[in-house]
């Protein structure tokens, strides 16, 4: 595997590898590393169905507010290397803040100079209500890293479906030649979904996390075994409460505080307020939640999990 830090390199590679042969596919891979096994499922993904696999490593500054966890964001190149080599990635891009933002990055939006892509509207909903400057980092950072490895297809995560949502509604309406893939989410065997920010957590708190999932999947059955006898009594306010059911010991012990409970469409995340569209096999439904977990071994550390669930 070919580790590259500056665009330029790459940008020689992609000449020296493929240039005008368009029968090559290039499969692309955006990540902020401590990589792990859900990180692993999108490489295989894209090694393949794609003659070459680039992966980047990059901790986007400007999708973290000034109060957020950038410096304490996990960082574990040398580990990131080594499975990428072990999934037969053929090229690692790993660039700094510098190479990515020539005239600096801080983390102020005021002081920030330079291009910015924002994606309005769907940017502003559920994370975006609670990181209001997230989506524009991100759409930014992806851009940007887009242009540089210019592949075919780039494979996200499921975990982060709106981020999905709002890239994949960028790539096309700014016409970007790039096909987006979503790969499942991947869980451990209690259901939690892995995410480079649960090494914040204990193993206590990790098991105990596992019930954010537990009480997603009991809505989402809930919804299917509706659906699937043919009725068309169940309400919104039921669904909610087969996640509460399961959520609300958690809340009253202080591991859980809720962020928010999203039921909405997946074709916009716009929630559903008519209880027709719970009850309707045609729509299909996107249950999402943000928690933030407090530690048990050590209730100072405060994470801030999403997860979600797909009805279709």
């Amino acid at each position: 595997m070919k580790v590259f830090h500056t665009v330029k390199e790459v940008v020689e590679w992609r000449k020296t590898q493929v240039g005008d042969r368009c029968q090559v596919k290039i499969g692309f891979v955006p990540t902020m590393g401590a990589l792990h096994a859900g990180h692993a499922t999108l490489i295989r993904e894209s090694v393949a169905h794609n003659d070459f696999t680039v992966c980047s490593v990059f901790v986007n500054p400007s999708q973290f507010a000034p109060h957020e966890d950038l410096d304490q964001y996990p960082r574990t190149l040398p580990q990131d290397i080594e499975l990428l080599e072990s999934l037969n990635c053929d090229v690692l891009f790993a660039p700094n803040a510098k190479e990515m933002y020539p005239q600096g990055i801080p983390l102020t939006v005021a002081d920030q100079r330079g291009p910015f892509v924002s994606v309005l509207g769907i940017s502003e909903m559920l994370e975006g209500k609670t990181r209001p400057n997230f989506f524009r980092g991100v759409a930014t950072v992806v851009t940007k890293l887009l242009n540089v490895v210019a592949p075919d297809k780039a494979y996200f995560g499921q975990k982060d479906i709106q981020q999905f949502i709002v890239l994949d509604t960028m790539t096309k309406e700014l016409f970007m030649n790039v096909e987006l893939q979503m790969v499942p989410i991947y869980r451990s065997e209690t259901g939690l979904a892995l995410s480079s920010r649960n090494k914040y957590l204990s193993d206590e708190s990790k098991t105990v996390s596992a019930n954010l999932y537990a009480g997603l999947h009991a809505a989402e059955t809930l919804i299917n075994n509706s659906r699937s006898a043919g009725k068309s009594g169940l309400t919104r306010s039921q669904v909610e409460s087969a996640v509460m059911a399961i959520w609300t010991p958690f809340i009253e012990s202080k591991d859980f505080k809720v962020d928010y409970l999203s039921i909405a469409r997946h074709s916009d995340l716009k929630e559903v307020t008519d209880d027709k569209e719970i009850n309707d096999n045609t729509v299909c439904l996107v249950i999402s939640c943000a928690v933030y977990v407090s530690d048990r071994l050590d209730p100072t550390v405060q994470v801030r999990l999403i997860d979600n669930v797909l009805i279709q």
